[in-house]
């Protein structure tokens, strides 16, 4: 078997401090090896600030083109950055935040992802397909990298799975990952007044990705940790 290579991505950088901060303490003394930036969100630019001291963190852009929640058995807008099916609209608005990301991090990003996976869909995942192409960056979903979202503390329905997220299920993950290369995302934070459905979770995420059995799985499992760097290199 292939060696087993795992990228541990923590999406939703930038979003509020305590975000911050939790990804920033799952790197330091976890298991966390890359973020996404939100470039559009209050603390885009104090975490832009802490990764520059982090420069074994690998940051790339978490593309924000709106957000939807369920309600009343379908899902409504939260807010919408630009209309997801006016391909040019995409095109300028990955552009925007592009540049707002070279801005902040000074940098140019080491992968492309999407809020909600908005990329997956048409026109953005051509437009963003294209990005990622002319900066030679991975993207999520595509290429050799198998993305792997099991560490998650809630069903479809929202119906919560806090034992989905404990340090067990995560060394069980591990334990459990092929040859080559993955991404596993997560969400840890040290906000536990998070405006979100997802927030709770958010800091049992946190203590998992920074216990020791998880550590220790790493270990026994001959897993490799890096970024998203070493896929393209």
């Amino acid at each position: 078997m292939a060696e087993r290579r795992l990228i541990v991505n923590a999406d939703d950088f930038g979003l509020t401090p305590g975000v911050n901060r939790g990804i920033l303490n799952a790197h330091s003394r976890g298991i966390v090896t890359s973020a996404s930036l939100l470039v559009r969100h209050p603390a885009a630019g104090l975490a832009a600030e802490a990764a520059r001291e982090h420069p074994r963190l690998g940051v790339g852009l978490h593309i924000d083109l709106g957000e939807w929640e369920q309600r009343n058995g379908g899902w409504q807008a939260v807010y919408e950055v630009v209309d997801t099916d006016d391909r040019a609209a995409v095109a300028a608005e990955i552009e925007r935040q592009l540049a707002s990301f070279r801005a902040l991090v000074r940098s140019d990003p080491t992968h492309l992802d999407s809020h909600q996976h908005v990329h997956r869909d048409e026109p953005a995942r051509s437009v963003i397909t294209d990005a990622a192409r002319s900066l030679g960056v991975h993207l999520r979903h595509v290429g050799p990298v198998r993305y792997c979202g099991a560490f998650y503390g809630q069903a479809s329905g929202r119906e919560p799975l806090p034992e989905a997220i404990g340090a067990d299920a995560l060394a069980s993950i591990i334990h459990g990952l092929p040859g080559g290369f993955t991404e596993l995302c997560c969400h840890p934070s040290e906000d536990g007044q998070l405006a979100s459905p997802y927030a709770s979770e958010r800091r049992i995420e946190l203590r998992s990705l920074c216990d020791d059995r998880v550590r220790q799985a790493v270990r026994d499992a001959g897993v490799r940790l890096c970024g998203f760097r070493d896929v393209v290199g």
